[in-house]
């Protein structure tokens, strides 16, 4: 909830959760947590679940060299960013789809909030909340439609390989 020290830089409220690959650690900030339930109407403990996931999909971009293969920094709505965002949801799909699949989910009531806070913290609703406007030319991660879209693609086919944002997106 205060700021902590990554091998990143220091981690705070305005950075929320983060992947660092130089010491490959996730950081969660549990602020984020309410923020993701009341300002972008993703409550639930799976909805945090998907968060945890998506941030380790960081690790295994990391893991497999995609992350420093990939120009960072860039962004626009077909940046190379917002593809490797696209792709870390699409793996957290994949762990969310295999837990399913192995009857690990209480609900679907859970497959539902993961949804909803993919869509939650797309850039468009992101922007349109904090902004009042959308400005596809400075997304980092990708439309709502987006996330849904590669989360769900991880889900349905439980196959990290189907995840080629790049292909797609760029």
């Amino acid at each position: 909830r205060d700021s902590f020290p990554s091998a990143c830089g220091d981690a705070d409220a305005a950075t929320g959760p983060f992947y660092c690959p130089s010491d490959h650690k996730v950081y969660l900030d549990l602020a984020f947590f309410s923020e993701l339930s009341d300002r972008f109407g993703a409550p639930g403990d799976f909805a945090q679940a998907y968060v945890v996931a998506h941030e380790f999909g960081h690790h295994v971009q990391n893991l497999l060299g995609t992350d420093r293969r990939v120009r960072a920094g860039s962004q626009g709505a077909n940046s190379a960013s917002v593809a490797l965002e696209l792709q870390a949801d699409c793996y957290a799909g994949v762990w969310v789809g295999d837990a399913n699949r192995r009857g690990l989910l209480d609900s679907p009531t859970e497959i539902q909030e993961a949804i909803k806070a993919a869509e939650g913290v797309g850039d468009d609703r992101i922007q349109e909340k904090t902004q009042g406007r959308i400005d596809p030319e400075s997304w980092t991660h990708g439309s709502a439609e987006q996330r849904r879209t590669w989360f769900l693609k991880g889900f349905n086919t439980i196959d990290p390989t189907t995840c080629d944002t790049f292909r797609d997106v760029l």
